[in-house]
């Protein structure tokens, strides 16, 4: 049983993550997320702690960021797009058992106004940033850390506030570079 209550997008989320794991999930409903359904995160929060787990898409972001902004404190775990994606559609309910495991063991704290522990310029001489391949090479990055995928500023501001220290930072290019990237 996970302590913490998991917050999906939708009742399909739900039935993915109890074939997961036993676990409590509040759902939001989708993207137009209200205040009642806030309350109840910030409820659960306050009780139990939160984990954020939403499909890796644009609503699932914009989703994750209204929580995190109205719900200091919660804990965020991502699934790759790759292993949530089923015949072209992506989202949370598409993840196999192992995949949702897999996210929820390498669940992130955040920890707001952080100092970052990587700089700017370390993105940019890492080839995450202005570079050829820099998209690719942040999914799969975000894809090793398990901090999802984001673009150049999304990830300078991630590696901060979930404290990726410069070890596992560059364990994990080493890693995506290992792969020819």
């Amino acid at each position: 049983m996970i302590k913490e209550v998991i917050v999906v997008e939708g009742r399909d989320d739900t039935v993915a993550i109890r074939r997961a794991v036993e676990a409590d999930t509040i759902e939001t409903g989708g993207s137009a997320i209200n205040k009642m359904t806030l309350r109840k995160i910030a409820l659960a929060q306050e009780r139990r702690g939160v984990i954020i787990l939403t499909d890796p898409d644009h609503a699932g972001e914009r989703i994750r960021k209204i929580i995190a902004s109205k719900v200091p404190g919660c804990k965020q775990a991502f699934i790759p797009e790759a292993e949530a994606t089923r015949k072209g559609d992506i989202g949370v309910e598409n993840a196999s058992p192992e995949a949702i495991r897999h996210a929820l063991a390498r669940v992130h704290t955040t920890v707001e106004g952080a100092e970052p522990l990587i700089e700017w310029a370390d993105l940019i001489d890492a080839g995450l940033i202005t570079h050829p391949n820099a998209a690719a090479r942040r999914m799969a990055l975000g894809d090793v850390l398990g901090i999802g995928y984001c673009n150049g500023k999304q990830l300078h501001k991630r590696l901060s506030v979930f404290q990726i220290s410069r070890e596992e930072f560059a364990s994990a290019l080493a890693q995506i570079e290992s792969e020819g990237l």
